[in-house]
């Protein structure tokens, strides 16, 4: 069951994920990924998709805020918010 995942699994699923559009190396935890110009729309479309598959919950439309979604630090959150894990 997903909810089982623990931390260092949800990063590695980002981390992995992110990194077949962006070259892992070059972007820290933090960095915004969008601002930077490192990704698009198309990623966001993905990425979403992506997050509803691996981590088995619906991405609903008022969860749809870049803020959620920027960096590889505010995806965990996000996802972590959304499984209930603290």
């Amino acid at each position: 069951m997903v909810n089982t995942m623990n931390t260092e699994e949800i990063m590695s699923k980002l981390t992995q994920f992110v990194g077949k559009y962006v070259n892992i190396n070059e972007i820290t935890p933090d960095l915004d990924l969008f601002a930077s110009g490192r990704v698009n729309s198309l990623f966001a479309m993905q990425l979403v998709l992506f997050i509803e598959k691996d981590f088995g919950f619906k991405v609903e439309n008022t969860d749809l805020d870049i803020e959620n979604f920027k960096s590889l630090d505010a995806l965990f959150a996000f996802i972590q918010r959304k499984l209930n894990i603290a």
